[in-house]
This record gives structure tokens, C-alpha cells and sequence, in this order.
């Protein structure tokens, strides 16, 4: 496929194996010398494609392509069918969900805002854990104790989406909403179950960030809160001072996030330099999450959910609070349960 012109298509050549002579008329000699090197290399050196190691989780096939140019798309999705396991039981409280269970479960394990930029939509992606779901189903929001209409699920595939008539154990469907589901939430036929393993980790870059117009605080605080709701970034706000620290996993996120801001909330924005480069999720006893909030007040925050978060320079902060404060927990990760 032509970058520059989308409508013009190359010339597929057919090759046959390595020692077609073809191959030699389109490939470079020293670069098809190193292919088959490298190739050999591979094969004798790496162990023999087995499906049951697959499922075990021992070995993990990989697949080389190209997703702009449509190759080996089709092959990957091929291999994802062919080598994907069946649905596995889903680890839940109070009891784990089997995929044979004939009552629908699902959970959300990923929320995308304005993927349709016109309608400012929201979707939430939803496993289903088990049972036989069916379009306009009501389903019981686990988190808020209250029934949800499913009236226009969605099924994906790159930018199409179709409406969902029927999906079973998983499958995964989107439901548009309008902030009601986010990541962790359970959803039944009645039963209270909530979906466990969802983890959240702690970024390892934290910046601040500021509107570029100081009288749209509360635009880049709605942004925040939204990407913060996705998973995208960690949002904290500090228990001192104004503004917000995010925090991400790579340097590039803060130029997507920046991106994002901009293009969907015609918000310019900038990140700056933290006083703070690692951050903690702080639990235990509500006494001693008080003392030790009153004592470090210049480092705690609070994140979307509202937990307290340790945020510091120095190892050695996060081990004084764990010497001083041995009934507490600094984690860097947090389970998403819906909560």
C-alpha cells in the first residue's frame, strides 16, 4: 500500500520458499544472505511451535508484520484464532464465574472516550465471563447496585463497528455510556459477584501539567478525570498546592495525552518538571492513614478514585513511612474492582 495514495495497490509477487529464484530478483544479496542466516538461526535455536505450551502459557508465538502497510494482519488474526484459549473461569468474590454458567457476567476491563468525535461517546469494553448475553438485555451494574439497559452493544473490528445482537463467554462487547461504567466494573443478571485481577500500576514519570489559558482550569481537570477513567494516565491531586500531577509509563504518553487534550477539548496544554518521581497507593488502618497524612501533608495526593497516594522524590521516604508506620501498606499497584 502506497502511503501517499491509499487507492494505489502494489504488485503482489507470489514467492515460494527461500530457494525460489525469485526471491533473489527483489531482495538485495547481502540482505537475503542475512535472512537466511538469521532464519537458520531462528529454527535450529528456538523451540518447536506447541499449541499445549501455548494454552499452559509457557511459550508465546510471535507474529512480524506491518499494520499500516496490511501485512500479516491476517495472519495474526489467524494465529489469535487458532492458538487463543477457550474462555477460562474468571477469578471473582465472593466465588469464581465459569464460562459454562448458563447466567451472563461480564466486566469492564477498558473505557475509550470520543472514538466518534461528533458525539463526544464513551464506550466501555466489556468481557463476557459467562452466559449467552442478548441485545437489550438488563443487567445489574455490580458497583452502583443498579439495573442497566443494554440496548445498542457494539462489536469492533479496527475503525467498523456493528451493533452486537448476541455474544457469549469471550467475546468482548463495547456499551456506550455516558461515565456510568468504568474500569472494574461487574455486570450480572443479579448476582452480586465482582470481578477480580485488574491491576493498576504506578507510573514510573510524573509530571505537572497546566492549561494554557489559566481560565480553563476546570476544562483540563474534566480532561484529567476522563483519560484518568481510562487507564490512559495516573491523575493526582496534590494534598498541597493546586493544579494536578500526572503520571505515565513512557515519555511519549505525555505528548499523546497533550495531543489529546488539544484535539478533542481545543485545550492547549503543557507538562512541566515535578517535585516527584514515584508514587505509592497508601492502605490500612484509618488511624494511622490519619497520622500519617497530618504529617506529610507535602506528600500526599489523592487519585481519581479518591485514595491517598504517597508521592516522593526519595527511596528513602517510602522507607521511613514503612518503619515508621509498620501497619500500613505502600503498593505500587492498585486492584480495580469497581468499588
Amino acid at each position: 500500500m502506497d502511503r501517499a495514495d491509499r487507492n494505489k495497490v502494489a504488485e503482489s509477487i507470489k514467492i515460494d520458499g527461500l530457494d525460489d529464484p525469485k526471491l533473489a530478483e527483489h531482495v538485495p544479496a547481502h540482505l537475503l544472505e542475512q535472512l537466511r542466516e538469521e532464519l537458520e538461526m531462528a529454527t535450529e535455536l528456538l523451540p518447536k511451535m506447541d499449541p499445549a505450551e501455548v494454552l499452559a502459557g509457557q511459550m508465546t508465538p510471535i507474529w512480524f508484520g506491518s499494520a499500516i502497510n496490511s501485512f500479516g494482519v491476517q495472519e495474526l488474526m489467524k494465529g489469535i484464532a487458532d492458538f487463543g484459549p477457550e474462555p477460562q473461569p474468571q477469578s471473582a468474590e465472593p466465588r469464581q464465574i465459569s464460562p459454562e454458567e448458563t447466567n451472563v457476567t461480564g466486566f469492564v476491563f477498558k473505557v475509550q472516550a470520543n472514538m466518534d468525535a461528533k458525539h463526544r461517546d464513551r464506550v466501555a469494553f466489556v468481557r463476557m465471563a459467562s452466559g449467552h448475553f442478548k441485545r437489550g438485555m438488563k443487567l445489574t451494574h455490580v458497583r452502583t447496585r443498579k439495573p442497566m439497559a443494554i440496548s445498542s452493544p457494539v462489536m469492533f473490528l479496527a475503525s467498523d463497528r456493528e451493533l452486537a445482537e448476541e455474544a457469549w463467554a469471550g467475546d468482548i462487547i463495547g456499551i456506550p455510556n455516558h461515565g456510568q461504567l468504568r474500569i472494574g466494573d461487574t455486570l450480572t443478571e443479579g448476582e452480586a459477584l465482582r470481578v477480580t485481577g485488574i491491576p493498576s500500576f504506578a507510573p514510573e514519570l510524573l509530571q505537572g501539567v497546566r492549561a494554557g489559558d489559566p481560565m480553563k482550569a476546570k476544562h483540563l481537570e474534566k480532561a484529567l478525570m476522563q483519560f484518568a477513567e481510562e487507564g490512559a494516565a495516573k491523575v493526582f491531586k496534590p494534598n498541597i498546592g493546586s493544579g494536578f500531577i500526572v503520571g505515565v509509563v513512557g515519555q511519549l504518553q505525555f505528548e499523546v495525552l497533550a495531543s489529546r487534550i488539544e484535539m478533542e477539548y481545543g485545550l492547549p496544554v503543557r507538562f512541566e518538571a515535578s517535585q516527584f518521581t514515584s508514587a505509592r497507593w497508601v492502605t490500612g488502618p484509618k488511624a494511622q492513614l490519619d497520622k500519617l497524612i497530618e504529617a506529610n501533608k507535602q506528600h500526599i495526593g489523592y487519585d481519581n478514585d479518591g485514595d491517598p497516594v504517597f508521592l516522593t522524590r526519595l527511596q528513602w521516604d517510602i522507607d521511613r513511612v514503612e518503619r515508621d508506620y509498620p501497619e500500613l501498606k505502600l503498593s505500587a499497584t492498585k486492584e480495580l474492582h469497581g468499588e
